[in-house]
């Protein structure tokens, strides 16, 4: 159970946190600057052009679709759509390079007149293709190419989503390392990367722990939706690291049930609460009001 009392031993016992400075990163859009950064988070709308995936409602059946749907989900209130050909589902079918890019170009030119793009992926080609074609964040699903994807984004002044993990690519099955409190590993993960990442001359740097991924660890309903609260409640704890921070909200089917869909805007308050600048979902329309809600109400 999560009562107001957890949250004040939270706030309690890491609340120094809260002030260390967050560098907010700051890209042009086609209706004006965006910045993820405190103040109100951000949201990031999410398309899939790979029918593996497992929310359906977010999955665009071609580029046209998924351009149409961009359109939507920046109406609804994403400042970002971020597109990925690829599922993130560790039994996902692979998608070469060509095949990514044959798919994403289109939609990227589609929708870059229309919101800021980000495009998920791991593959260098891919991430040249895209940002050549309009998009303005590189979602780095991968580790493999990881230089030379770094080194793309300081040649386009992209700015990059640096998803926590060690593997060439999140579709290879890894584990959460078991530790009662997961903030420690996320900081020691992200630390050295963030200051490669600027050595290589990127400047827009985002975190994303990667609760949106697969973990072998984690098969378990009720521990993986523990722990992805526990991550989304303290991300302020990584505040330190001087970054904005990302949250994908989960959708756990096994305590939603039917209303899945509603499972998200619970997990934004949660993230929201935690410190999360840029929250990634695939229902645009229901996060807004209830970010809203947070945003305009009081308790006090």
């Amino acid at each position: 159970m999560i009562t107001l009392a957890d949250l004040a031993a939270l706030q309690d016992a890491h609340g120094d946190a809260w002030s260390s400075p967050v560098a907010p990163v700051v890209l042009d859009g086609p209706l004006g600057p965006v910045s993820i950064g405190d103040g109100p988070a951000t949201l990031m709308g999410c398309i899939n052009l790979s029918r593996d995936s497992t929310y359906r409602e977010s999955v665009a059946t071609s580029p046209a679709d998924a351009v149409r749907m961009g359109r939507i989900q920046a109406a609804q209130g994403a400042a970002i759509i971020d597109l990925g050909a690829e599922s993130s589902n560790a039994r996902a079918a692979r998608v070469s390079a060509d095949d990514q890019i044959a798919t994403l170009v289109p939609a990227v030119k589609g929708l870059a007149a229309e919101a800021i793009v980000s495009v998920e992926t791991y593959e260098p080609a891919v991430v040249r293709a895209s940002l050549d074609a309009g998009a303005r964040i590189l979602n780095m699903t991968g580790r493999e190419h990881e230089d030379e994807m770094l080194r793309l984004a300081a040649e386009y002044d992209a700015a990059v989503v640096m998803c926590f993990g060690e593997t060439a690519n999140v579709r290879d099955i890894a584990d959460v390392p078991p530790d009662a409190d997961p903030i420690p590993v996320l900081l020691d993960h992200f630390a050295p990367r963030i200051a490669h990442a600027r050595s290589l001359g990127v400047d827009k740097v985002v975190i994303d722990p990667g609760m949106g991924f697969y973990y072998g660890n984690l098969v378990d309903p009720p521990t993986r939706a523990r722990h992805q609260s526990r991550v989304l409640a303290q991300g302020f704890r990584l505040r330190p690291l001087g970054v904005p921070i990302c949250n994908a909200v989960p959708h756990t089917y096994e305590l939603f049930g039917d209303e899945f869909r509603k499972a998200e805007g619970f997990y934004a308050v949660i993230a929201a609460l935690g410190g999360t600048h840029l929250v990634r979902t695939h229902e645009v329309a229901h996060l807004r009001v209830v970010l809203r809600g947070l945003a305009e109400l009081e308790v006090r």
